[in-house]
């Protein structure tokens, strides 16, 4: 497999940095996760990972590359990314400071809103097209690679997302008394609403 597919493992560390490192989907995990429980981080995991992942086979197959090469449905799907991202982050911003896991359920962000969130984040797509071009590599076995790589990315992405969602629920010992807890929904808001905007200029 390795001798027909020699950037397979180059590819694994560039999908545990991608998927590791902090951004929107990141802090909205740790978000929901300390606030919620474990549970109610599994969805957004899942939809996360599995938006993402079929992004990538998508942009392989050729179904993607037209709409990532339009500069029109670029500036749209980001403003609209950062749209969400900025409501998101205002609901978080002023959620009730009950005690954890007493929260209203309905503003948690779940499977289809983590799956539309990928969808729409131009930065996902551009992962998507580096990916592709840089390890599917040419030739007959192309589409085969392109599986392995969409496979790939959606397995080292749960546990990275899965390690995020732990850290939440760890923090949640410090997060007792309503002052703590508003201090943290404002503190995930404002690093939310920054990985947003920050996503414009940069």
């Amino acid at each position: 497999m390795l001798s027909s597919f020699p950037t397979l493992l180059p590819f694994v560390l560039f999908a545990f940095v991608a998927a590791i490192t902090p951004g929107p989907t990141n802090i909205l995990v740790l978000s929901n996760s300390a606030r919620y429980g474990w549970a109610a981080a599994v969805p957004i995991i899942f939809g996360a990972c599995a938006s993402a992942a079929l992004i990538v086979l998508l942009v392989g197959t050729g179904a993607g590359s037209s709409l990532i090469e339009a500069p029109v449905v670029q500036t749209a799907m980001k403003w609209l990314g950062v749209a969400w991202l900025s409501y998101l982050a205002w609901q978080i911003f002023n959620a009730p400071t009950n005690a954890l896991g007493t929260q209203d359920s309905t503003s948690r962000l779940g499977l289809a809103g983590a799956a539309s969130l990928q969808l729409i984040n131009p930065k996902t797509w551009m992962m998507a097209l580096a990916t592709v071009s840089v390890f599917a590599g040419g030739g007959e076995q192309r589409q085969v690679h392109v599986a392995y790589l969409s496979l790939t990315f959606f397995l080292i992405s749960l546990p990275c997302l899965g390690a995020w969602a732990l850290l939440g629920t760890g923090s949640a010992r410090w997060l007792r008394s309503p002052q703590a807890m508003q201090r943290f929904n404002r503190c995930m808001a404002l690093l939310l609403l920054a990985s947003a905007w920050l996503s414009v200029w940069l």
